[in-house]
C-alpha cells in the first residue's frame, strides 16, 4: 500500500530544494515524472505498476464513488473532479499558454455542464455534481489531463521554471469556466498568479494532488464500512 510519509513526502522535500536549480534540471524532470505518474493512473505513463491513483480507483464501489459520509466530507467524485480541473487549467493555460483539455465533447461524456474547478460549491452541488457525473468518462478525462500534462514536462526547459504565469493565461481561465466569480473560487487566481513555472508545479501539480488522494482514499474506506 502507498505510504505518503514514506513513499511520496521524501520526493517532495526534495523537489522543493531542487526545483529551480537549473544545473540539477535533469534530476527536477525525473523527479516530476515520478511524483505525476504517482497521482495518475498507470496509463498515462504506460507502466505495468499500481500507483496511488490506481490504488483508490480498484474496487472501488459507485455508492463509495458519490456518497458524501457526513458534512464535513465531500466525495470521490468531487475530489477526482477538482485535482483533475486544477491540473488541466494551471498546466495548459498557465505553464504552456495554451487551450486546456476540458471543452464541450467533454462536458457532453462527462453528463454534466460544471466547468470550474468546484472550489465554492455548497454541499448540494457537491453531491449534485457526484450524482450525474460519468464515472468512466472522469477516468478518461483524468487520464487525458495526465498525458497532457506529461507531454509538458516532456518539453521542458531549465529557463522554464523560473517564468512567472502570464496575465493572460489567467484571464483565460476565468473566460473559459475554470473559476466562477465566487471569491473562494476567484481568489485561485491571485494565488496562481503569484507564482512561476516550479511554483505551478510544487503546488498544484504535485502537493495538492496527494492532499486529495488521500482525502479519496480515506473517503473510499469510510463508505466501505457503512451499512
Amino acid at each position: 500500500m502507498f505510504e505518503v510519509s514514506k513513499d511520496w513526502n521524501p520526493l517532495q522535500k526534495k523537489l522543493k530544494e531542487t526545483i529551480l536549480k537549473k544545473e540539477r534540471f535533469n534530476e527536477v524532470k525525473e523527479l516530476l515524472y515520478q511524483m505525476h505518474s504517482i497521482v495518475h493512473a498507470s496509463e498515462v505513463y504506460q507502466r505495468n505498476t499500481i500507483n496511488f491513483m490506481d490504488e483508490i480507483w480498484q474496487d472501488l464501489s459507485d455508492k463509495a464513488f458519490r456518497t458524501m459520509p457526513s458534512i464535513k466530507d465531500d466525495t470521490v467524485a468531487w475530489h477526482v473532479w477538482h485535482i483533475s480541473r486544477i491540473e488541466d487549467l494551471t498546466s495548459n493555460c498557465l505553464i504552456k499558454n495554451q487551450s486546456q483539455v476540458l471543452n464541450e465533447n467533454w462536458l457532453k461524456r462527462l453528463n454534466i455542464k460544471v466547468t470550474d474547478t468546484g472550489n465554492a460549491m455548497t454541499d448540494d452541488e457537491i453531491i449534485s455534481l457526484s450524482c450525474e457525473i460519468n464515472r468512466e468518462a472522469l477516468f478518461e478525462y483524468r487520464n487525458a489531463v495526465g498525458i497532457r500534462t506529461k507531454s509538458i514536462i516532456d518539453a521542458l526547459q531549465p529557463e522554464d521554471m523560473k517564468r512567472k504565469v502570464t496575465k493572460d493565461g489567467l484571464n483565460r481561465i476565468l473566460e473559459e469556466g475554470g473559476v466562477t466569480n465566487h471569491p473562494v473560487s476567484a481568489g485561485l487566481l491571485d494565488f496562481w498568479g503569484k507564482k512561476n513555472v516550479a511554483g505551478i508545479f510544487f503546488m498544484p501539480i504535485t502537493r495538492h494532488q496527494i492532499v486529495h488522494l488521500s482525502d479519496c482514499r480515506r473517503l473510499k474506506g469510510v463508505c466501505n464500512r457503512m451499512k
